[in-house]
């Protein structure tokens, strides 16, 4: 039996859910939970195999609760079920750790499915959350070439070959202290995490 944590702030859609599950013989309701902070606090107390998460809901919301529920039991399976499409929240949801995105008008037997898969490390996104993740992806790139500078675009030329902070100083005519805020820019913009990243992303998108 895969045992389901059902999240969702409406009482209704909680009553849908928890029938749902018992029209599956190899799925069982483990609990149920208002928003992120009450789903916490349930997943300690019943070890669910899958927490099938609303993603708008009062005090925490699915990111969040999501991103915490990683940080604490890595192996978390967490299955967003939301009526949200937005970029900027399948993108949240993804990068918080959850292993799926699924629309609130999918199938019995696709929400089934989507939750035996989750159960096994897969995932699973609704077409509109591949849209979404797709769309998100395409507007980065455009952010990332808008927002870096003339004089960061010289800089990142210059980690490219291999440069120090001491050497792209001297070459370019600036304090350590100048370039090195540069670099913690340029980090911060291209959303990695250290100069290595920073070069092989921006070569991938031909910033430089």
């Amino acid at each position: 039996m895969i045992r389901v944590l059902i999240v969702d702030d409406h009482t209704i859609v909680r009553s849908g859910l928890s029938a749902l599950l018992l029209a599956f013989d190899d799925l069982e309701l483990a609990g149920e939970a208002s928003n992120g902070r009450e789903a916490l606090a349930a997943y300690e107390k019943l070890k669910p195999d899958v927490v099938l998460l609303d993603m708008v809901m009062p005090e925490m919301d699915g990111a969040q609760a999501t991103r915490a529920l990683r940080e604490k039991h890595p192996n978390a399976k967490v299955l967003i079920l939301t009526s949200f499409k937005e970029d900027d929240l399948v993108k949240a949801a993804m990068t918080a750790g959850a292993i799926g995105y699924l629309m609130k008008n999918v199938t019995a037997e696709e929400l089934a499915n989507a939750i035996r898969l989750a159960y096994v490390g897969k995932r699973t996104l609704s077409p509109e959350a591949t849209e979404a993740l797709i769309h998100a992806a395409q507007n980065q790139d455009n952010v990332l070439v808008e927002e870096l500078t003339g004089r960061e675009k010289e800089v990142l030329a210059l980690m490219k070959e291999g440069m120090n902070n001491n050497q792209i100083a001297e070459k370019l005519y600036v304090s350590v202290s100048t370039v090195k805020f540069h670099v913690s820019s340029i980090l911060g913009k291209l959303g990695v995490n250290n100069r290595t990243e920073a070069v092989a992303l921006a070569m991938e998108r031909r910033l430089i």
